[in-house]
Order: structure tokens, then sequence, then C-alpha cells
């Protein structure tokens, strides 16, 4: 994967307020919600907070349980995940606990941040990302750079709203204080702005002494060329679909699901599916919804494989099944090779009229797992 999965984490008042005006920052968790934090920090690789809630907060960011330190450098890992800050001026206090507690850590800033980051002699990797700040380019740079696959974000409000609103966000733990705040000039935790659509799925709730934990997992589709986190989630359960297909010799294993732009999963389908010998992913899949279904039109059609463009089982190739289903948007993980048809090119039929076609190669080698006795 490019980037890491990306955990977003906050606790808010019933109104959703992060913090009061008052000098003392207001403690919203409860002791055993501050041990599940630990133990989250603990199962991640990097820990990231922007620069201004290093101002507002000056907070340490450490596993503070000696066990959890002594399992993770039992693990190989060190004691400490990676301190993450992000700073597009480079302004930050080199006296804030951050920089003199814990382990590794790494400043993200914009090109002339980071010459005034640098000049300010902090124990810190200082990253430049360009003119801007630059999300994507950031993440990309964790995973690469430093190998976090997981990545813990605590804040403030205006780093999580960004990530939600780039579609970056794998997941989202909440928890809520049962008081009230009530100023209106306190943080909030989300701010305005364009969000994707529809509802998160909730994982799950848990009641830790007088507080709540919910998770949540945003499942809407990207709606342009760059993939959201969601694309990722959808793109891996098709995946995971073409594993269920009946062996053959004669034909690949693929797996698809059918997404609607509020994240509706509206269909599913794999390979042989059955016992229908023949059928393909996207067929199968296309072939339980109403063609007149007016949801079909902002959906997302995820393929384990570039769906076909020429077959000699069936009229109509998955490609067409799916510009005639009036589906604008495609995800694959793995461009069909030459095993039963030359140059094959769904791909170019699709974009040819209109359709934008994702390919995340990323996922190409799970795809390829239920194949691995097709390819020479």
């Amino acid at each position: 994967m490019p980037h890491p999965y990306v955990l977003l984490s906050a606790a808010v008042s019933l109104d959703g307020y992060l913090d009061d005006t008052g000098p003392e920052r207001l403690l919203l968790s409860s002791p055993a919600d501050f041990d599940r934090v630990d133990e989250v920090r603990a199962a991640s690789d990097a820990i990231l907070v922007g620069a201004g809630t290093l101002r507002a907060d000056n907070p340490r960011l450490l596993v503070n349980s000696p066990d959890r330190r002594a399992a993770r450098v039992a693990e190989g890992r060190p004691a400490y995940p990676l301190k993450v800050t992000v700073s597009g001026s480079g302004d930050l206090d080199p006296a804030a606990n951050f920089w003199h507690t814990g382990g590794a850590k790494v400043v993200y800033t914009t090109d002339k941040g980071a010459d005034r980051a640098r000049g300010l002699g902090l124990a810190a990797d200082v990253v430049p990302l360009g003119p801007d700040l630059d999300w994507r380019a950031l993440l990309t740079h964790l995973r690469a750079g430093y190998g976090v696959e997981r990545l813990m974000v605590e804040g403030g409000g205006r780093v999580h709203t960004q990530l939600l609103q780039q579609g970056l966000a794998d997941e989202l733990q909440l928890v809520v204080a049962p008081l009230f705040v009530g100023q209106p000039h306190a943080p909030r935790l989300f701010g305005p702005g364009g969000y994707q659509a529809g509802r998160l799925r909730l994982l799950e709730t848990r009641r830790i002494e007088d507080v709540v934990l919910t998770r949540y997992e945003p499942t809407a589709p990207g709606t342009g060329p760059l993939p959201a986190a969601a694309d990722h989630h959808w793109l891996r359960l098709a995946c995971e679909l073409a594993a269920l297909c009946p062996p053959s010799g004669t034909a690949f294993s693929v797996g698809a699901v059918v997404v609607a732009a509020d994240g509706t999963e509206l269909a599913r389908g794999h390979s042989r599916e059955g016992g229908d010998p023949v059928v393909h992913a996207e067929e199968a899949a296309l072939g339980k919804l109403d063609p007149a279904d007016p949801r079909l039109a902002g959906a997302t059609v995820y393929s384990s494989l570039e769906p076909c463009a020429h077959r000699a089982s069936r009229p109509r190739p998955c490609a067409r099944l799916i510009l005639d289903a009036g589906v604008r948007r495609v995800v694959t993980a793995w461009r069909e090779p030459d095993t039963f048809v030359t140059d094959a090119d769904g791909t170019g039929l699709l974009t040819a009229r209109g359709v934008e076609v994702l390919v995340l190669p990323e996922h190409a080698r799970h795809a390829q797992e239920p194949n691995a006795h097709l390819r020479p």
C-alpha cells in the first residue's frame, strides 16, 4: 500500500468540542479510556499531531505502559512509535515536550517552513513537501521513508477535518464525554467544508466508564482520479471474493462489488457464481440489480481484474455491461494479461466512453493469488 492505515482518534464533549477556552486542557476521557488510547498508540507505527495541538496542549505522545513498550521491543520495534508533526510555517517551540520525550521524530513542512524548522535545532528529521502541505505526499513518504503501516492521528480538529475531507482516513475512533462546553470560540473537532457523501459504517460501540467509544469506517467511494481510503476497502473485498471462485483452467477467478455514491453496497459477485461455469464477476453482481436503479449512475464498480472487453461465452463483455448499466467509475487491481485474450483492453473501451477507471496496482498481488495456477 502506498499509504499507511490512517486512524483518527479524538475525544469530544456532547456538543462536539475538543476543549474549552480555559488555560488548562479539558480532560474529556476517563482513566480507563486513557489506558485504551495508550494501547492504540502501542499498536501504531507512528503518532501524528498538528503544530496547533503542540502549541495548545504541549503533549508528550508516549506509550506510558512499560509492558507495552517491552512488547514492542520484543517484536523488534522501537519502544515508542515515530512521532510526527505538521507545520506549514515551521514555527515550532523547541522547548515543547514533543521533542524531549519518546523516540524518533519527524516534521513535515513546506519548502519555506523547512528553513525555519532546521534553524531551530530540533532533534527531528525535517521533511519539506513543496510549496504547500500535501497530505498524500506526506502519507506516501511516511510509508516509503519510515515504513509506517499504521498511523494514529491525535489532532487537532483541522488535521482531522482535512484528512476526512480528502478521503484519506481509514477509521475514526471517537470518544464522547458526558459534558457540555457551550463556548462558541472553543475548538471543535470538525470544521465546515466538503465531506464525502453518505453515512459512515459503525464498527463498534463500547462503554468505558462514563464515556462511550464509537468506531466508524468511511465507505463512500472516491469521486475523482485519486483514490479514497474507501476505494481500497472495497477493492480488497473484491479481491477476497475472487478467492471464492471455483477453480478453472480456462478462466480467471475474479470478484466484483457495486457500491453507490453514498457507500451503500448494492451487489457483489464472483466468477462462476451459483454453478454457472461461464458467468463473470461483474456480470454476476450487476445481474442482481434492477437496470433502472437510479443509484447506478453514481456507483463505482470494484473488480479484482480489469473488466473484459472480449469474450466468447456471452454476447456482451463485462465492460459493455458496465456501460449499459450507466456506471461511470471503475476501480480495479490488475490489468488483464494475454492469457486468454491477446491485447485485452477493457480499460480502453471504458475510458473511450467517458468512464473513469482507476487501477490500484498495490492490490494486484491479492487479486492474482486465486489465479496463480494460470500464470506461466
